[in-house]
């Protein structure tokens, strides 16, 4: 079991307050799959809150009381949670249902949804009956981005919990590398990966430098920033380094400029054509950001 890194403040109200239907919601990485776990390890502690990591209940990983339930991707297909998760269907395997009323080895059962607003329709549903009247030893985790992106009656009836990204000052005690520190942006699991990948992160970096910086060469231009969206869609996210880059902006050019990035944000979250999109994006680059980018990034 790994400690959460900061949310003391989460802790505290799990902790005191330990719902049975529990919402977390936050950035991706902010450390929302971690304080599940710390929260599920709590709950089976025979210390309780924090957990102390070595009772037997602690000790055991995996642990036969916690349950993770994650999306399943499927050919050309958005990957989701179906309904046999939730509840028995011929040859549909392991189901939430199923397991959750079995009683538990320890004192809790704690069943985490990772991806909550990936559950189909049926799926939600279904859920939604044992969150109504879930058995007096289970315990439930929702996981999503916001509370908008799951369906209104399952966040409901569950305590929300939101983690914001944690200051920076917080993660220098991981590192003081400042390229890694803007790609995590305040959220530990994205600079745990960047610590393990660092070259990867650098050549973001280099890439979205030379995109700036060569701005006169439309062709050449477009070709990087057709590589950047790419890599956005692995996860290897540039907006932190073009936000770094126009905060050296003056107030009214850096303002356009977020303005743009935001909208270019979207765009690539619409799957609007590559090739369209990076013609649009340079040519708005160039309009915004060339001519006041500073001499040096």
């Amino acid at each position: 079991m790994k400690e959460p890194i900061g949310h003391d403040r989460a802790k505290a109200i799990l902790a005191q307050t330990r719902p049975q239907a529990l919402l977390l919601t936050g950035p991706e990485g902010v450390g929302r799959r971690t304080l599940a776990r710390w929260y599920a390890y709590g709950l089976n502690c025979e210390r309780g809150f924090p957990p102390c990591g070595a009772c037997e209940s602690c000790r055991l990983d995996p642990h036969p009381d916690h349950l993770e339930i994650t999306p399943q991707s499927g050919e050309r297909q958005r990957a989701v949670i179906p309904v046999e998760r939730i509840v028995p269907r011929e040859g549909g395997g392991e189901n939430l249902l199923e397991w959750i009323e079995v009683a538990p080895r320890f004192r809790k059962k704690v069943a985490v949804i990772d991806g909550a607003d990936r559950l189909t329709e049926a799926a939600a549903n279904a859920l939604l009956k044992t969150l109504e009247e879930p058995p007096g030893h289970a315990h439930l985790v929702l996981v999503a981005g916001s509370r908008d992106a799951v369906l209104p009656t399952l966040a409901s009836r569950s305590l929300e919990v939101r983690l914001n990204p944690l200051p920076e000052p917080q993660l220098r005690s991981i590192t003081d590398d400042p390229d890694l520190l803007v790609f995590a942006e305040g959220a530990p699991g994205r600079l745990f990966w960047a610590l393990e990948h660092p070259e990867e992160v650098r050549d973001l970096v280099r890439l979205v430098d030379a995109l700036l910086l060569g701005l006169d060469d439309g062709q050449a231009s477009a070709e990087r920033l057709k590589e950047l969206l790419a890599r956005a869609k692995t996860g290897l996210s540039p907006w932190p380094f073009f936000r770094r880059a126009f905060a050296k902006l003056p107030p009214d050019g850096r303002a356009e400029a977020l303005t743009f990035l935001v909208k270019l944000m979207e765009a690539h979250e619409a799957f609007v054509a590559p090739e369209l999109l990076a013609a649009w994006g340079v040519h708005e680059l160039r309009r915004i950001y060339g001519n006041l980018r500073p001499r040096a990034l």
